[in-house]
């Protein structure tokens, strides 16, 4: 009995070693390449592009760089162009809104000191031109600044919008660049998602 399974095993053992060693061969041919632990240009665009025909990581690059040159022509925008553009138009609403705030702070004094005449000129007919000078400072105070405060309003509003315009013109111009990217990337069989 010994004997006989012996006699099994050793035929079984081999075609199992056989079988795992063209399991192996096999695996090896579509084992991926492990990351260099740096972001591929697809990557850094938020495009994920899977080799489809055992390219290299050197060749992907290469594919990648030629893609990504030709979208650009392609489409006429260019990524790092749109993200420097973005970045510009932040910084100057931002000053926009820091120059409103700056204004409103003001207005309370020049409206102050308007209206302290007025009411001075007012007061002095009625016969007190201090309590005549102190009323129309707090009412020129007031009123002026209300009208600073509208205007810094709606310069907040207008850029604001702005911002948001340009926002989804961005977003626009990156969404056709990825497609005319994904489509060079296709077309060099790759498969690719964003």
């Amino acid at each position: 009995m010994r004997s006989m399974l012996a006699a099994v095993r050793i035929p079984l053992m081999a075609c199992l070693t056989s079988t795992l060693a063209l399991s192996g061969a096999a695996h090896a041919q579509t084992t991926i390449s492990p990351p260099t632990g740096q972001k591929t240009l697809a990557a850094t665009l938020n495009v994920y592009a899977f080799p489809g025909a055992g390219q290299t990581p050197a060749q992907q690059s290469q594919d990648e760089t030629q893609c990504y040159n030709w979208a650009v022509n392609e489409t006429g925008n260019d990524p790092f162009h749109i993200a420097q553009q973005a970045a510009q138009q932040e910084q100057q609403a931002a000053q926009q809104q820091q120059q409103a705030e700056q204004s409103k702070s003001g207005s309370a004094a020049k409206g102050a000191v308007a209206g302290a005449a007025g009411g001075a000129v007012i007061g002095a007919i009625a016969g007190n031109a201090g309590k005549g000078a102190a009323i129309g400072a707090g009412v020129g105070a007031i009123g002026n600044r209300a009208r600073v405060t509208s205007k810094a309003n709606q310069a907040t509003q207008q850029s604001q919008q702005t911002q948001q315009a340009n926002a989804k013109m961005s977003a626009q111009q990156m969404d056709g660049f990825k497609k005319a990217f994904s489509a060079c990337l296709e077309a060099k069989k790759y498969t690719v998602k964003f």
